[in-house]
């Protein structure tokens, strides 16, 4: 980013092309949206010019890529994401390990008390184990692995080993526990999840009728 003047002094900022051939996503292109945010912070009023014009030194961070309002917009969700996430630390410090390792433990849980219970009660709480192991089972199949092969191995290293911090390996490290990758998430916030999940099946089931598309 370069700041010239045109023939009737005017300023003006030229913006370099950007020289990759692919357009940035992901986490890349909100590395660049904070590059371009810093370059602008660190641009320099350093006088005025002649006619009122602003003089400015150009920005020792070079080029810049200007991202969309979409990217943007993504950005500013995920930095109050992380906020949201450093306030209910602040409010609870107690965490739960990631990688869908707690809800794999839940349901494990949940599956071996069904076997207390006889009678149709024993189905309903199964289902409720089966509920949890979605989380696990989208975290596989949006890294592009086998969800089903995948939470299978990882339920069976969770019993087999005793160990509740085996998760799914999403960012392909080379190992399932989720304590050594150092992905975990709020109490809080994990307990926030399920209870409003649970109380939306509750307000579903009291539904006495269900309107189908082919009644219309």
């Amino acid at each position: 980013m370069t700041l010239a003047f045109d023939e009737f002094g005017r300023p003006f900022i030229i913006i370099k092309e950007q020289e990759k051939k692919a357009r940035l996503s992901g986490l890349d292109a909100q590395k660049a949206n904070i590059a371009g945010v810093k370059a602008v912070a660190r641009i320099l009023r350093t006088s005025l010019g002649p006619k009122g014009m602003d003089k400015m030194l150009q920005s020792p961070d070079g080029d810049v890529v200007i991202s969309n309002k979409m990217m943007i917009e993504e950005t500013k969700r995920s930095i109050h994401d992380a906020l949201c996430v450093a306030r209910n630390l602040i409010r609870n410090n107690s965490i739960v390990y990631g990688g869908g390792s707690a809800e794999i433990s839940c349901s494990i849980s949940v599956e071996a008390a069904a076997d207390r219970y006889p009678g149709v009660e024993q189905y309903a709480i199964r289902s409720f184990a089966e509920a949890l192991d979605s989380i696990p089972l989208a975290l596989a199949e949006n890294s592009g692995l086998p969800p089903i092969d995948t939470l299978t191995a990882v339920k069976s290293q969770q019993i087999k080993e005793n160990n509740p911090y085996c998760g799914i390996d999403c960012n392909d490290v080379g190992t399932t526990n989720m304590q050594e990758q150092n992905v975990f998430e709020t109490l809080i916030g994990k307990q926030q999840q399920i209870l409003l999940a649970t109380q939306v099946v509750k307000m579903i089931l009291k539904i006495d009728d269900v309107i189908t598309p082919s009644n219309y």
